[in-house]
């Protein structure tokens, strides 16, 4: 049977008022009877509930973090980055997976309004086209701490450390065209999320500043996962005047376009040469080198962490704080032009 308050209250011959002083380290309590309570709790070898402290102060040491696709490893490394900071603040973490659904994501932002949670770190969900009006409420209602990671909300202007997409969409496509690349295609993410209208400007400023005219027929419109990418890599291999070379704006759709092309036997980059987006560490077990955009999400995990710290140790400071992060390329041979 779990002892409670009021057991060590009892055995110490207190009330329940001032063995919760000394739990809480709250309120003066004499020395003498301040021990006599310690040694009760430790010969009941009682275990004070974190929720019920947690309660009592209006406060948790917990922040929520909401993530659009846990099983995509980019989500599981911001995540980590996330954890190792919030280890060393000895804070908790609750983990919401969206599956890019705006409901669910609604749904866990009330949620953790409910738990009185020190603040939220999360990556918006993709897919829908319009912010719902519940949606817009609910962000602006929580009165605590939010930090985007990765991808922003367009309704506002919150607190945040994201990636210059822009930039890794010209890069990326700007490399194709040194290495003599002219038809180059891209392999987009859902346009209703702000890093794949970016990596798509991107592309396109890159074949404007090369005098290359654009094609839209070497837009691919993806949504970020694995078996829609597939499926346009495969209609994309059945065109008469194909690309020579694909910008692929996820690590999830990169797979999807290798997995097309070793169907088909095709060769990378002979037949396609291709830049992807984020690091996959399976493609090294496999010994695919695939030239990605690097943007280390781990540490935009830990830079989000270290600036929700920095806010809840700061409260007097309301400004609101945005970092922009440029992503690296990393060449590893997939680029080149054989056609």
């Amino acid at each position: 049977m779990a002892v409670t308050i009021s057991d060590i209250a009892k055995e110490a011959k207190v009330s329940a008022a001032t063995v919760s002083r000394v739990l809480n380290s709250s309120g003066y309590v004499k020395e003498e009877t301040k021990q006599r309570i310690l040694a009760v709790i430790k010969e009941k070898n009682y275990a004070p509930s974190a929720i019920a402290r947690s309660l009592s102060k209006s406060e948790t040491n917990t922040i929520g973090v909401i993530v659009p696709d846990i099983t995509n490893a980019y989500f599981g490394e911001i995540i980590k980055g996330i954890s190792d900071i919030a280890e060393k603040n000895n804070l908790n973490i609750i983990l919401f997976n969206t599956d890019n659904y705006l409901d669910k994501e609604v749904r866990a932002l009330k949620l953790l309004k409910e738990q009185r949670i020190k603040g939220i770190i999360m990556t918006p969900g993709f897919g829908e086209e319009k912010l719902n009006e519940t949606y817009i409420k609910t962000i602006n209602s929580l009165n605590i701490p939010i930090i985007l990671v990765s991808a922003d909300i367009k309704f506002t202007k919150l607190n945040g450390v994201f990636v210059d997409n822009i930039k890794g969409g010209f890069d990326a496509t700007n490399l194709l065209i040194k290495e003599g690349h002219t038809k180059i295609g891209i392999m987009t993410g859902l346009l209703s999320s702000e890093p794949a209208t970016d990596r798509l400007i991107g592309y396109k400023k890159a074949l404007k500043e090369n005098n290359i005219p654009f094609n839209n027929k070497y837009i691919f419109y993806g949504d970020f996962k694995l078996d829609k990418a597939y499926k346009l890599t495969k209609n994309l291999l059945e065109e008469k005047d194909q690309p020579t070379a694909l910008v692929v704006c996820s690590n999830m759709m990169t797979m999807g376009v290798i997995k097309a092309l070793k169907e088909q036997n095709k060769d990378i980059p002979k037949d396609l040469a291709i830049i992807g987006f984020d690091k996959i560490d399976f493609l090294d077990i496999v010994g695919l080198n695939i030239t990605y955009m690097e943007d280390c999400p781990i540490k935009l995990g830990m830079t989000s962490m270290d600036m929700l710290c920095d806010i809840l140790s700061n409260t007097k400071n309301n400004a609101v704080r945005r970092l922009i992060v440029a992503p690296q390329i990393i060449t590893r041979g997939s680029e080149k032009k054989y056609k």
